[in-house]
């Protein structure tokens, strides 16, 4: 699975990892509907993070991204209206 931080790159993870990255990416979900700023703070650097763990692809090579993040320095305000209801990862 490839994962592109906006901004930064993208990150190789292994497909094993999904569910992983669901339950992160659940908990950031949970901050952003409870309008919770210190917990979106907590779970969007939690999910940043666990992507980050992977293999950093080459900046010469571009792969098609199964999922795309908004850049670190993103606010509850602007997560808000890119967050569905599945959270950022679909799946």
């Amino acid at each position: 699975m490839i994962v592109r931080i906006m901004g930064e790159g993208q990150y190789q993870l292994a497909d094993e990892k999904l569910d992983q990255l669901n339950l992160v990416d659940t908990d950031l979900e949970k901050a952003v509907s409870a309008n919770d700023e210190e917990g979106f703070k907590t779970a969007f650097a939690a999910l940043l993070a666990f992507v980050r763990a992977g293999d950093k692809v080459p900046d010469t090579e571009l792969h098609d991204s199964d999922a795309i993040l908004p850049p670190g320095d993103s606010t509850l305000a602007e997560m808000r209206e890119l967050i569905s209801g599945d959270g950022l990862i679909a799946g």
